[in-house]
């Protein structure tokens, strides 16, 4: 457990999924939070209800779509100003559009491309000059267990910006690495949420609270990478790094 009570949380994609999951079990260990999304009537919805479950914190939201980079350095700016200091940012929002390379869906194909790397390569740079600013802070990225291998169908770009989020991630850890800012990769496993509603056989589906649990409890660990639910995903990880093609058209 860091030793260091990370206060001011941002959350992006805050308005649904893990990232709504996240604010609710933050605002009962009264956390701080500036939420953003582009849905704000959801993060309204959201705000009054978090400050139902804890009177005594602060909620600040803001309105953004994270594919607008400029905005995303105004909007983190912003909520720094707003609360003092930013002790951890939580990049969060994706999406999962996409279908088999080759069967026409290059649109959304580059969408899922865009939001879910290009876009958090913007968040990470708002919340590292901000951290580089405030000589501390926790950076926090959110890949996914299919970071590991390639996955086919829907998945197989969305896989490929997970890795990508890693790989970025360790990047930015090594660079830092003499410094008191700290950054953690998160992977989780299959978490029942918005972005996989229609999806229906996956194995080791959890649903959106118990996966936001193991979520927290990973994050404040402030390890490098975490693999959760840690049953089975801290092993099976391992597995499916090593495990033949033909086990992984299994799993997606």
């Amino acid at each position: 457990m860091s030793s260091t009570l990370r206060q001011n949380i941002l959350i992006t994609g805050a308005s649904s999924g893990l990232g709504k999951g996240m604010a609710v079990l933050y605002a009962k260990m009264g956390r701080n939070l500036a939420l953003c999304a582009r849905r704000v009537d959801r993060l309204e919805t959201l705000k009054a209800e978090l400050e139902e479950v804890n009177p005594n914190i602060t909620v600040l939201i803001k309105s953004l779509d994270v594919n607008d980079h400029d905005a995303v350095f105004t909007v983190f700016n912003e909520f720094k100003q707003e609360m003092g200091s930013l002790d951890r940012v939580i990049v969060n929002a994706g999406m999962g559009k996409g279908a088999s390379i080759g069967t026409g869906y290059f649109k959304a194909n580059k969408e899922t491309a865009i939001t879910n790397f290009v876009s958090a390569i913007a968040q990470c740079e708002a919340a590292v000059e901000i951290f580089r600013e405030q000589n501390s802070g926790h950076l926090v990225t959110i890949s996914s267990i299919s970071a590991v291998r390639g996955f086919r169908r829907a998945l197989t770009v969305y896989a490929a910006t997970k890795a990508a989020i890693t790989s970025l991630s360790e990047g930015i850890r090594i660079d830092l690495m003499r410094t008191p800012i700290k950054v953690s990769t998160i992977h989780p496993g299959f978490i029942r949420s918005e972005i996989n509603e229609k999806v229906e056989k996956v194995p080791f589906m959890v649903d959106t609270e118990t996966g936001c649990k193991a979520i927290i409890k990973a994050i404040e660990k402030e390890g490098g990478n975490s693999y959760v639910p840690a049953w089975p995903w801290a092993i099976l990880n391992r597995i499916m790094r090593v495990a033949p093609l033909s086990w992984l058209a299994k799993m997606s």
